[in-house]
């Protein structure tokens, strides 16, 4: 059995942030970040629990305005009118905050937890939040990896209709619609057929609802990727060894999302994973956390 830390809350850059842990405190730590709209049990606990296994302190949390983190206030819902003016005319969208505010959450837990650098690997969003973490404090950390990202260029394709609906619907009004509107979107976000896990999604989603949902936080999220622009030019200058992994069949953040990530930093390895949508479903866990495991520990022993 790996160690286990149950859910704690700490203060950091000035909010509260839920955090958990698995593995020994000795081992290497790497910080798991998830993406938008995403409570940190979104990285499921026998993943964590696999990559513990394999010599890592596992770290997940919840983002600022999502669980049980803090949730902040302001912000109005993203309109189309707004995303229209953003990819025709480049007006950007207003922001209660940005990714970088998120990065600075991210090393805040890190000091919190005495944690002077880690490996990280982010989903999503969080893959948008790893990167910005590596640009703007390098010394923090040890590897990155990216995972189903994308760098904020605007010449990367949009999502498909069906996901961008996904993203866009409005919040559910009862906690049967929630249920059921959990399963909808995660049947189009894995762009596939994957029984094992759509038996799991009731559960999932009643665990999700018990820990509290905040959609006007998933709107200040959202808000916070479009107006932190393109991140391209910046990524040349990371110097972290990187991994990039992408779904070949990915709706939400297109499989050029994670060329182009892969493409703006130095020497970074991309692994594909043919029939993998924006989703981390069972059956690609061996593939990813392979791939984690010799990308972090390989970055580690270089280091030494």
């Amino acid at each position: 059995m790996t160690a286990h830390q149950p859910p704690q809350t700490v203060r950091a850059n000035g909010i509260d942030i839920c955090y958990e842990i698995f593995g020994n405190d000795n081992a290497e730590p790497l910080l798991l970040i998830m993406g938008l709209g995403a409570q940190m049990i979104h990285w499921d606990d026998a993943f964590c629990e696999q990559l513990a296994a394999r010599g890592f302190r596992v770290i997940r949390f919840d983002n600022r305005d999502i669980g049980k983190s803090s949730h902040l206030t302001g912000g109005k819902r993203l309109t189309p009118f707004e995303l229209l003016k953003l990819r025709l005319l480049r007006i950007p969208v207003a922001a209660t905050y940005k990714l970088i505010d998120m990065a600075k959450d991210t090393v805040g837990l890190m000091d919190a937890l005495g944690i002077k650098s880690a490996h990280l690997v982010g989903a999503s969003m969080g893959g948008m939040i790893a990167q910005e973490v590596t640009l703007s404090f390098p010394h923090r950390v040890r590897s990155l990896t990216s995972i189903m990202s994308t760098t904020g260029n605007p010449r990367v394709p949009p999502p498909t209709r069906e996901a961008a609906a996904v993203l866009m619907a409005p919040p559910p009004r009862s906690k049967e619609e929630f249920i059921d509107r959990y399963g909808q979107t995660w049947k189009v976000l894995r762009a596939g057929h994957f029984p094992e896990e759509e038996a799991l999604d009731p559960g999932r989603a009643e665990r999700v609802f018990a820990r509290g949902l905040n959609p006007a936080g998933v709107g200040r999220q959202l808000r916070a990727v479009l107006a932190s622009g393109n991140r391209k030019e910046r990524l040349h200058a990371v110097k972290a060894p990187t991994l990039v992994i992408h779904g070949t069949v990915d709706p939400l953040v297109r499989p050029e999302g994670g060329k182009d990530t892969a493409a703006s930093i130095p020497n970074a390895k991309l692994l594909m994973i043919e029939g993998m949508g924006h989703a981390l479903p069972m059956r690609f866990w061996p593939e990813i956390i392979d791939a984690i495991d010799k990308h972090a520990h390989g970055a580690a022993s270089q280091a030494a």
